[in-house]
């Protein structure tokens, strides 16, 4: 027997219906929940000239440190995008960079400013930290200058120094090294 939901003054599943509102409603969407039409799919080589497009205006701006087209093609099996239903293109990308047993950092996380705000952000997010709970990881940061984002999502604050595999691995050939303005922030799986 399928449960309808119960449609209150507040809406659906929320309302002063008394004892009907023990009627079983879908759960709301979580924070972490995919979005419906978005698909996500891990990166192959044929995508790196559309990784490097799509990230390029992030570079200009500082908003993504540049990665080389030899870092990308050894790294694929990292990114996962979201490419246009039709055409094919890319309009959203993100990597998952291990650590340690128990530490990945979301990299290059980028999304094209026309298609930002449906999802395609969310969606790779949740791909990547759905990954990390496969592999076994305990918890995930991101080096960021839109915190904001993650911070929706479920993301904490944290301190740069909380992950010397990051500083030792990536900080010390970073060109911003000695101006670093990203903000840390963290998931506990």
């Amino acid at each position: 027997m399928k449960a309808l939901p119960v449609v209150g003054a507040l809406g659906v599943g929320r309302g002063a219906l008394g004892l009907a509102d023990t009627v079983a409603a879908p759960a709301p969407p979580t924070p972490h929940a995919p979005r419906p039409g978005v698909v996500v799919r891990g990166a192959v080589l044929a995508d790196v000239p559309a990784l490097e497009a799509l990230q390029a205006p992030y570079v200009a701006t500082g908003d993504l440190l540049p990665r080389s087209n030899y870092d990308l093609c050894r790294h694929i099996k990292e990114w996962v995008v979201v490419a246009e239903p039709g055409d094919g293109s890319l309009v959203g990308c993100g990597a998952l960079k291990i650590y340690s047993t128990g530490l990945a950092e979301v990299a290059g996380l980028a999304v094209r400013r026309d298609r930002q705000g449906v999802g395609v952000g969310r969606a790779l997010l949740e791909a990547l930290l759905s990954q990390a709970r496969d592999h076994g990881l305990v918890q995930v940061f991101a080096l960021t200058r839109k915190p904001d984002f993650f911070l929706r999502l479920g993301f904490a604050p944290a301190e740069k120094e909380q992950f010397p595999e990051k500083v030792w691995a990536d900080c010390a050939r970073c060109p911003r090294q000695n101006c670093c303005d990203e903000i840390a922030v963290r998931l506990r799986l």
